[in-house]
């Protein structure tokens, strides 16, 4: 069993020994502040309906009261402050990313709303928990960064950290699949040209069970498709 020092809140306040990031094989995201940013603004252009898809992962996770949960390649923040709001003030809630500059603005924006969540660096491919952790972990718009071996591996340490019947949520974008759609839509598929398509079989590869998918619904806007997948640790 890996145990991590700090995981159940008491971690130290110097963070200058922290490494500047995790060793990761995926694409790494480093631009915090331009981050959220370009975040802002596609809200703006596709009239609130990036923030709406960020809701939507919350409900499709069922998140509950009291509920432990993980979200990793967490980015600035943005949907692990949401998580924290679902599962309040007896549920925990921690979030990984390997890029400092946006653990270090995700810290930020939960010490601002006097949020107990516990940002940290790191990656998918070695999650620093002890093993049955979480009830659920969130992975939003990641997989499509890191190519399928990577994949493969954090599937492997996601099974080992979820608690037997724990939740895995999985929200991407789909890999058009003929030239049609390449022109309706933006495309944003990473340098590994995946898709949601892909999650299912990976995840049952891993041994995650009960799987559901779907479609998550983006109107007439010019965003990618998007899709889900939850599923169950066995």
């Amino acid at each position: 069993m890996r145990m991590l020092s700090h995981f159940h809140g008491q971690h130290s306040d110097d963070r200058s020994s922290q490494p500047a990031a995790a060793q990761s094989h995926g694409h790494l995201i480093t631009w915090a502040r331009g981050y959220d940013l370009l975040l802002w603004g596609m809200n703006l252009l596709f009239r609130g309906k990036w923030q709406a898809l960020r809701q939507q992962n919350i409900e499709l996770a069922q998140l509950q009261p009291g509920e432990r949960v993980l979200e990793v390649g967490c980015g600035t923040g943005v949907i692990t402050l949401l998580a924290k709001a679902r599962v309040g003030p007896t549920g925990q809630v921690y979030g990984i990313d390997p890029a400092a500059p946006m653990i270090q603005r995700a810290r930020a924006k939960a010490a601002r709303q006097g949020l107990p969540i516990d940002f940290q660096i790191g990656s998918i491919e070695q999650l620093a928990f002890p093993d049955h952790s979480f009830d659920v972990v969130l992975s939003s718009f990641m997989m499509h960064m890191v190519p399928d071996k990577v994949k493969r591996r954090g599937l492997t340490e996601i099974v080992r950290v979820l608690k037997p019947g724990g939740r895995l949520l999985v929200v991407d974008t789909k890999r058009p699949e003929a030239q049609a759609d390449q022109s309706a839509r933006m495309v944003h598929t990473g340098a590994w040209n995946s898709g949601i398509q892909d999650q299912p079989a990976l995840m049952k590869e891993a041994g995650f069970v009960h799987l559901e998918s779907g479609a998550i619904e983006t109107g007439s806007t010019k965003l990618p498709e998007i899709g889900f997948v939850l599923a169950r640790r066995a």
